[in-house]
């Protein structure tokens, strides 16, 4: 599975940021050949896990911690899914790219709330 190197990456550290840059620089690493889109959403689901898991530590309020799994996800989107757009189909995406990347941060606000209770009970 190409998310097992990224989040064991993003275990051992002990702050979010840290935890999220090792995930997303050892994502892109496995990602330099090209991803499916297959491949982008299990990175993107792995990612919801490990950021949800280090926002939940945080003492700060549900908000904000939402705010910051969110801006994760907008983070690996940015750095991974042009990898994912095959060569052709690159004029496409230059027009659809805005709202694709939308359309994937309104999907992870939904997973936020559905994942949180697993990552609680996993941890």
């Amino acid at each position: 599975m190409i998310s097992t190197a990224p989040a064991h990456a993003a275990s051992n550290l002990p702050e979010i940021a840290d935890k999220i840059g090792a995930f997303i620089a050892v994502a892109r690493i496995k990602a330099r050949d090209g991803i499916t889109v297959a491949e982008f959403g299990e990175l993107t689901v792995a990612l919801l896990r490990v950021a949800i898991a280090a926002a939940d530590l945080l003492a700060v309020d549900g908000s904000r911690k939402k705010e910051l799994v969110l801006e994760a996800v907008a983070a690996l989107f940015d750095a991974l899914a042009d990898k994912a757009v095959p060569t052709l189909a690159w004029p496409v995406w230059l027009i659809v790219r805005p709202t694709v990347r939308q359309l994937v941060l309104l999907a992870a606000a939904g997973a936020i709330e559905s994942l949180l209770p697993v990552v609680r009970i996993a941890t």
